[in-house]
């Protein structure tokens, strides 16, 4: 099924086929309302192919297009917001292997439209046989370059004095990543900027210890402060430290309330993280005089979320991380640009920061392959009936010296789990045990 809570994906052009497409762009005018539609796109090799079959289909539909070329997804947003569009989509698969291909669909005012939302309606929508408008649309190229870049920049209070790597992995960030910081009062380094087809030097997912090697390396090497590893699209960071160590995400969550404390008044202190996350990322904000709350994982509902309650910021064991300033919208380099803002003024390394906010042990996301999730989750929802549930999403437990979470990618076929304890032993003992249930 190519239809996800969020988005649209597939392999391409076996499951994601050409059909589909012009038929996704054909019906978009008539289930947004839309008389224009920006296109954005990824560096996968399948991208402008796609890109020729969607606007097609658009066009064919009276809709107008409006290309601006390969970019991150956070750019989609922003050129939906600063130039106001009905509809935008941006060509990508994230950080799935490179011979898969999707649709990120947004409406008016860069919301998102996930299942819930409309993708739903379009899956039955494309059933129907497409008749072509009278009067095709029309499709031009905007240069968002200029604007976009302003934009991010507008984001730094003062980063000085750092070293910072970035690793593109030849996907979509290395449009603008020297255009953003080349004004910005640091050193960096770029790593594999260039777009390239197949992502030839690591796969597109950050989170993922091998992709990561190459930017270690490099930050150990150069003796820079921190290293910056972006996902195929553009809309995840993820961070290493000045000793090449992983930076859970969830910690860059709990830090951006740093950012805004000299930024924002106390009652608008207020954050979600996603239910993943560790407990010191609360406990963080909440020492800072904010409120921080838990939510269920995916962009669709975080930003829904977020608009309903109009809080500040948003977080993701993923690395997706939103702002209310940004439109309610995820942006990685924005990301960066805070981060980078709370070490030129705090005069900390990033370790050091780490060490401040959580106190914990916790295990990073495991996956597993099971033939049945949701029997599965049952299953240890019986055996672990003694603990205090929530199924916010997934099935989350606590105890009072350890948690732990099970539930189901909404990306892929897989059952993650994650555990924290306040012991190290006690959380590989839970990881381990955890495991054996899950595999057997």
């Amino acid at each position: 099924m190519i239809f996800k809570t969020n988005d649209i994906r597939g392999i391409y052009p076996e499951e994601l086929t050409a059909e589909t497409v012009y038929r996704i762009g054909f019906y978009l005018h008539r289930l947004l309302n839309a008389s224009n539609v920006l296109i954005g796109r990824d560096t996968r090799k399948s991208s402008p192919a796609l890109y020729r079959i969607l606007s097609r289909g658009i066009l064919d539909s009276g809709a107008d297009v409006v290309d601006i070329g390969i970019c991150d997804t956070p750019a989609v947003y922003f050129s939906s917001l600063h130039y106001g569009f009905d509809a935008a989509v941006m060509i990508t698969a994230s950080h799935n292997p490179p011979d898969y291909n999707g649709l990120k669909i947004s409406g008016r005012q860069a919301v998102p439209i996930g299942r819930e939302s409309g993708l739903r309606d379009l899956e039955k929508l494309i059933s129907e046989e497409p008749e072509k408008c009278g009067t095709p649309g029309t499709e031009k190229i905007l240069d968002i370059e200029e604007d976009y870049v302003r934009y991010l920049q507008s984001f730094d209070t003062g980063i000085h004095g750092l070293h910072c790597v970035f690793d593109c992995g030849n996907g979509a960030s290395g449009a603008y990543v020297n255009s953003i910081f080349r004004s910005a009062d640091i050193r960096f380094d770029v790593l594999y900027p260039e777009p390239a087809e197949g992502f030839p030097h690591h796969g597109p997912d950050p989170l993922d210890e091998k992709n990561r090697a190459a930017l270690r390396r490099t930050v150990l090497a150069r003796g820079a402060d921190l290293g910056v590893c972006f996902d195929g699209d553009g809309d995840r960071a993820v961070f290493l430290d000045e000793n090449g160590d992983f930076i859970s995400p969830d910690i860059i969550t709990a830090l951006i309330a740093r950012y805004y404390a000299n930024l924002k008044e106390p009652e608008e202190l207020r954050a979600f993280f996603d239910i993943r996350s560790s407990l010191s990322v609360k406990e963080y904000v909440e020492s800072l005089g904010g409120i921080a709350e838990p939510c269920p994982t995916g962009h669709a509902r975080i930003k829904k979320l977020m608009k309903e309650k109009n809080f500040l910021w948003a977080g993701e064991l993923a690395g997706h991380y939103y702002y209310r300033d940004n439109g309610f919208c995820d942006s990685a380099f924005i990301t960066v640009m805070v981060v980078l803002s709370v070490l030129s003024k705090g005069k900390k390394s990033l370790s050091a920061c780490r060490k401040e906010i959580n106190p914990y042990f916790f295990s990073g996301e495991i996956n597993f392959s099971v033939p049945d999730i949701d029997g599965k989750i049952m299953e240890l929802e019986d055996i672990f009936r003694d603990g205090q549930k929530n199924n916010t999403d997934g099935m989350r437990v606590d105890y009072p010296d350890w948690w732990f979470i099970v539930r189901e990618s909404n990306a892929e076929p897989v059952l993650r789990l994650v555990v924290e304890a306040k012991e190290e032993s006690i959380m590989r003992e839970k990881v381990t045990y955890l495991t054996e249930l899950i595999s057997r």
